[in-house]
């Protein structure tokens, strides 16, 4: 989300010595709006302690590749904190704001939680899985649709034409959208695969077929199963093409599948959202140094609305 408020919010937003703050100051709408929208009872930062994972690059070593900072890239450095895009690239700008986004929720109150070898992703299906109470995941990242479940009340607030333009996902919602349940939404992005995030998916299969296949034969298992049957209906084509690929259909749902059982060392009371600052004269000096102004104002007023 901070990327997001980055490249969202001009970088004419600056401390009074010149840092730049349009990603904190952006970050802190986003959260204000969402606050007042939804009054949630708790909120909790997902964190990328590892952004890539090597268990994840073992099984697929394209996997973010493209991502990786080269020789003089500019890098957001390992922070106390452990901070979330170490080691992959980004602006200058934006590196230094990441300690000041770290330091004003911990001022704030907001839980911020990762787990060491694993992604935000896999913090995010985690709590999605074991929580005992309706969940809104915020994200741009489509990967995450594969958390909604109808049953247990969990959808995505999908943030990829900007927060105040977000989409409600629940099962219809990607039904309509892909012509798959979202229970299958890993096997149907195994099968398409994902170029932002170096999955080449299977050649000559994509969102049609893909979803084709998903619903004639159920998931990634049943499917093979079925092209291994001359007696099916599955085209000579689309069997060779599995076929082609069947060493990389073996470990990716691995890589596309988000962890849900991590022990993420926090209770569900210590994610309660707080209705102030759980260290104001630090938010306050926080937003003085770094001229957040309006935007502090409000994510305080959205915190404020919950009491």
């Amino acid at each position: 989300m901070y990327f997001r408020a980055f490249f969202g919010v001009p970088d004419s937003f600056r401390a009074p010595d010149g840092t730049p703050v349009n990603a904190v100051r952006g970050l802190l709408d986003f959260i204000a709006r969402l606050v007042e929208t939804y009054q949630p009872t708790h909120l909790v930062c997902c964190w990328d302690n590892d952004w890539r994972p090597e268990w994840r690059v073992e099984l697929i070593p394209s996997y973010k590749a493209h991502r990786v900072a080269g020789a003089g890239d500019t890098v957001v450095d390992e922070m106390a904190s452990s901070a979330s895009t170490a080691g992959e690239q980004a602006p200058d700008d934006l590196a230094v704001q990441v300690p000041v986004i770290v330091d004003v929720l911990r001022a704030l109150g907001l839980a911020v939680v990762g787990a060491d070898g694993y992604e935000a992703d896999d913090v995010i299906g985690t709590l999605a899985a074991t929580a005992t109470m309706p969940v809104d995941v915020v994200t741009g990242d489509r990967d995450l649709f594969q958390v909604v479940d109808d049953d247990r009340e969990v959808r995505v607030l999908y943030i990829a034409r900007g927060v105040g333009k977000h989409e409600r996902v629940d099962d219809a919602w990607v039904r309509a959208k892909y012509q798959i349940p979202a229970a299958h939404y890993v096997d149907f992005a195994v099968l398409r695969g994902d170029a932002s995030d170096g999955l080449p998916g299977v050649a000559g299969i994509g969102e049609k077929t893909a979803a084709s296949l998903i619903n004639s034969y159920g998931g990634l298992d049943d499917i093979l199963a079925a092209a291994s049957e001359s007696s099916t209906a599955i085209s000579p084509s689309v069997r060779s093409k599995l076929g082609q690929a069947i060493d990389y259909l073996a470990v990716a749902p691995t890589v596309v599948r988000v962890a849900t059982d991590i022990d993420l060392g926090v209770q569900v009371d210590e994610l309660r959202l707080p209705t102030a600052p759980v260290d104001a004269d630090g938010f306050a000096a926080l937003t003085e140094r770094y001229g957040l102004g309006g935007s502090a104002d409000r994510v305080v007023a959205s915190l404020a609305g919950l009491a």
